[in-house]
């Protein structure tokens, strides 16, 4: 199963949540060291699956907010 680029970014969000969580309690140095360091992993797992994505989308500038169009009547 492919999983979308989104995936990556909430895991990256998860473990940065994860990473403030283990500070404030403070947690071992070494636990939340190779948390950071898998966290940097991931991120730039994440930049390389958002910039390569098969997305693609049929709206342009013209058509601004879905939820309020400026100008255009729908």
């Amino acid at each position: 199963m492919r999983q979308s680029a989104i995936f990556y970014v909430v895991i990256s969000t998860l473990l940065l949540a994860a990473i403030a969580v283990m500070v404030f309690y403070n947690l071992s140095y070494n636990l939340i060291f190779f948390t950071v360091l898998a966290g940097q992993a991931w991120w730039l797992l994440t930049v390389y699956k958002v910039l390569t994505d098969d997305y693609t989308t049929d709206k342009t500038f013209d058509d601004w907010y879905e939820d309020h169009p400026i100008g255009r009547d729908r």
